[in-house]
């Protein structure tokens, strides 16, 4: 499989990745590869630091808009804070892909369908076939 030009060329281009990348490649480098790291930070938290999973009370109400896991440990904590900055890039990257700007991340604000609106458009409409105000499409 090929890499998109940015990431071929930049050695940190999957850090923080620039211009437009294809759903595909959201998917499978960013989404999967986000989402494997998570479950192996916290099945070494729960092997290694039983004890370290913070319990936080809190009310119904607030369950929508609190975004952070009711449960982890230092690794998961830590493998959080340094997928974010890549998190974010691929979004906003996917976002320039579809020709709208990061400010379409506020709909992570909307509870309940804000979400939802993200991950259409991030994960299920394709990429538009000709250059728009971001750049060429990807390769």
């Amino acid at each position: 499989m090929t890499l998109p030009t940015a990431q071929r060329t930049t050695p940190g281009a999957w850090f923080v990745p620039t211009g437009r990348i294809r759903r595909r490649v959201w998917w499978v480098h960013y989404v999967l590869v986000i989402a494997l790291v998570g479950v192996a930070a916290t099945s070494i938290d729960a092997t290694w630091f039983p004890d370290a999973y913070p319990r936080i009370d809190r009310g119904d109400d607030f369950d929508l808009l609190w975004p952070f896991p009711d449960s982890g440990g230092p690794v998961t904590a830590i493998m959080a804070l340094v997928l974010l900055v890549p998190n974010v890039a691929a979004m906003v990257t996917r976002l320039h892909d579809r020709d709208h700007s990061a400010w379409w991340l506020l709909w992570n604000l909307v509870p309940g369908i804000g979400w939802l609106v993200l991950l259409i458009t991030l994960g299920f409409l394709g990429s538009q076939p000709h250059p728009n105000r971001y750049g060429p499409p990807p390769p």
